[in-house]
């Protein structure tokens, strides 16, 4: 049962890690706003059916403050936080955006210690300081001059701030008392986010043409990154527990670097190395009570 559950997680880390490396591939083949929007709406499709009469039931038992949170996720991890992932892809590499994925558990600490009143102690604010450290040495590419001219790649800060907006999600997460369950969590989540994704759309305003590399992205977007690898992360958790799961999130980086080198031709540079370094170190310093 327990190496089960290990293969169920190295699994849904590559799911994971994929979503990156094929929108990365598919950058000219798909607009963000749609392949985002395809995304969602390809969910919803699949999740409805099985929760339409449970929501039908539930969604009268629902306060003001529920769906302020409901609609607060569906803005941070619904939509927008999906389209940022595409969008920085057309100007990034993705073994650099993918790299940002451990600056996640930072930007919870920092949106925990307002949100959730939690302190942070001196560690805490020494690794956030690390870490940062990290995310521009792989930013300006290990140019100083970039650096001190803050001209990084807007690639990179797109990336940046879908981990900032994945991170708040998390820390709204915590902030719930609705009765959902999962998927009913998940069709919520997905609905707001297809709302609030449509002035996107309009300022995209991208052709509605689709090639089949750019079909098979979403697909995968859809169900590989998101409903399987939801289902996968939800089975490790039970059996392995959230805090042995959660830790080996940050195999994530090193598996999207090694796929970028594999499909994209990606391969790293001393930089990545001495970025990822400071970030993983700045995170386990963070970690320390």
């Amino acid at each position: 049962m327990r190496f089960t559950a290990w293969l169920v997680l190295i699994a849904t880390l590559l799911l994971w890690s994929g979503n990156w490396i094929v929108a990365r591939a598919v950058r000219e083949d798909v607009a963000p706003g749609v392949a985002t929007v395809g995304r969602l709406l390809i969910v919803l499709a699949i999740l409805l059916p099985f929760t339409f009469f449970g929501l039908k039931r539930k969604i009268s038992q629902l306060k003001a403050k529920d769906w302020g949170v409901l609609a607060a996720m569906g803005f941070a991890g619904g939509g927008i936080h999906l389209g940022l992932q595409w969008l920085g892809l057309h100007y990034t590499t993705a073994t650099s955006a993918v790299l940002y994925l451990s600056t996640a558990p930072i930007f919870v600490l920092l949106m925990a210690a307002p949100v959730l009143t939690e302190r942070i102690g001196p560690a805490q604010w020494a690794g956030v300081a690390i870490s940062f450290v990290g995310v521009a040495t792989i930013a300006a590419q290990g140019e100083p001059a970039r650096l001190a001219a803050l001209s990084f790649n807007k690639g990179d800060m797109m990336a940046l701030t879908s981990m900032a907006m994945w991170a708040a999600y998390t820390v709204l997460l915590r902030l719930r008392r609705d009765p959902l369950d999962v998927p009913e969590l998940i069709v919520m989540v997905c609905g707001f986010g297809f709302l609030f994704m449509l002035p996107w759309l309009a300022i995209e305003r991208a052709p509605l043409q689709f090639n089949a590399a750019g079909i098979i992205a979403i697909l995968y977007s859809a169900i590989a990154s998101l409903l399987l690898a939801y289902a996968g992360w939800s089975y490790v958790v039970t059996r392995l527990g959230a805090a042995r799961a959660g830790v080996t999130m940050h195999l994530m980086p090193a598996m999207g670097v090694g796929l970028a080198a594999l499909f994209l031709g990606e391969y790293p540079q001393i930089y990545h190395f001495v970025g990822i370094g400071l970030i993983l170190g700045g995170v386990g310093l963070s970690s320390v009570k």
